[in-house]
């Protein structure tokens, strides 16, 4: 009877450690990353310059005059290349000092973006109009449409620009590739890194806690020591 107890709890442990001895090793390879690693490099701070404008145009018009039925909710000055612009209700782009709507950021414009928000000397290899991204693209769940402007460096630099307003989004680049890839493996949301709720990764912290706890019992159950030492408390009872 011991001895098929033994058995069992000791072969349950073993493909436990089996089954999720890989998903162990990726939360493990994962975590040393994360600890070794910089995020405010990861997300890009050393290829930022600081970008401030030196001076206030002092002859913007009044949204007021921009139109009379836009119904204004929100209001935003943005600079686009130096020229002040008003972002209105989340969707429409007004010159603020001539009232002229404008339709959306052109290609040269997203890269002097890019430029103006990134240190000097960086080469421009291409440009990409981006309209759709799916739950792994390195700029999923940022606004879109957007222009994405790759550069000529060994960490591969890309940056993102709304293609609505301007806005400088985000800057991606192999350092941020591997996080995110090393995040997917810690999150266990394959299918898009980052639900920390799903239920693979629940399943598998649940085995972890058996894979624990079976060891704990086959030790107990198989220490010459442990078992001598229990035995002597139960006499001295």
């Amino acid at each position: 009877m011991k001895r098929n107890r033994n058995y069992y709890i000791r072969k349950t442990h073993r493909y436990l450690g089996l089954f999720i001895g890989i998903q162990f090793i990726g939360w493990t390879i994962s975590g040393l990353y994360f600890s070794w690693t910089d995020i405010d490099k990861i997300h890009g701070d050393q290829f930022h310059r600081e970008h401030v404008m030196t001076h206030s145009p002092p002859d913007l018009i009044s949204p007021a005059q921009l139109d009379s039925t836009l119904g204004i909710s929100s209001l935003e000055l943005r600079y686009i290349n130096h020229q002040p612009h008003y972002w209105v209700n989340d969707s429409l782009l007004y010159n603020a000092q001539t009232g002229q709507i404008k339709k959306g950021i052109t290609e040269t414009e997203a890269v002097e973006i890019a430029q103006n928000h990134l240190v000097k000397n960086l080469k421009i290899l291409k440009t990409e109009w981006i309209t759709e991204t799916d739950n792994h693209h390195e700029y999923r769940g940022r606004p879109l449409p957007a222009w994405a402007v790759h550069f000529d460096h060994p960490e591969k630099l890309v940056a993102y620009i709304d293609a609505s307003n301007g806005r400088f989004e985000r800057v991606r680049h192999n350092s941020w590739r591997w996080f995110d890839f090393l995040w997917m493996f810690h999150t266990m949301d394959y299918a898009g890194r980052d639900n920390f709720n799903n239920w693979l990764l629940r399943a598998f912290s649940v085995f972890g806690l058996f894979t624990v706890l079976s060891g704990f019992t086959l030790y107990a159950v198989s220490s010459k020591t442990f078992l001598k030492t229990t035995s002597k408390l139960k006499k001295n009872k």
